[in-house]
């Protein structure tokens, strides 16, 4: 992690802000930053603009996290891609954001995430529970050996 100061006083949460103006280029470079999957500005811009919530955290006019729901308007919702660069980790905005987008999805039936390995200690500590009755299709060995017990056969 960075030694950078955060002064978490000047950051600036936007909720579905107009997203024509994020640079996906660096949101793209943001993805890269964590470890995930290679993500292009020609398809993510369009999953962004299918996701109900979308939520961005600035700080001097850069995005530096952010975080989104999809969602079929009442009854099953996911909190998806909740990224924090990590030069700004270790501040709360990754709590800060799923407790913002999860305030979105009140009523909502089933409210579920799919956390990223290793992560799964940091969703428990803010109240969520392991379900056992979620299943995945793989998309891949990698995803096979991170997602589940591929022991299973």
């Amino acid at each position: 992690m960075s030694t950078n100061i955060l002064d978490t006083d000047k950051l600036v949460f936007k909720f579905n802000p107009d997203l024509s103006e994020i640079d996906w280029t660096h949101m793209c470079g943001l993805y890269y930053k964590v470890n995930w999957r290679t993500r292009v500005e020609e398809e993510l811009e369009p999953a962004f603009r299918k996701s109900t919530w979308t939520l961005f955290v600035y700080s001097d006019d850069k995005v530096i996290a952010f975080g989104r729901t999809v969602d079929d308007g009442r009854y099953y919702a996911q909190l998806a891609d909740i990224i924090v660069d990590p030069d700004f980790q270790g501040h709360g905005l990754g709590k800060k954001i799923v407790r913002m987008l999860n305030e979105k999805l009140i009523n909502y039936h089933f409210v579920t995430l799919t956390a990223a390995p290793g992560k799964g200690e940091f969703y428990r500590s803010l109240g969520w529970k392991l379900q056992t009755t979620a299943f995945i299709w793989p998309q891949g060995p990698k995803q096979l050996r991170q997602h589940t017990d591929h022991e299973e056969q």
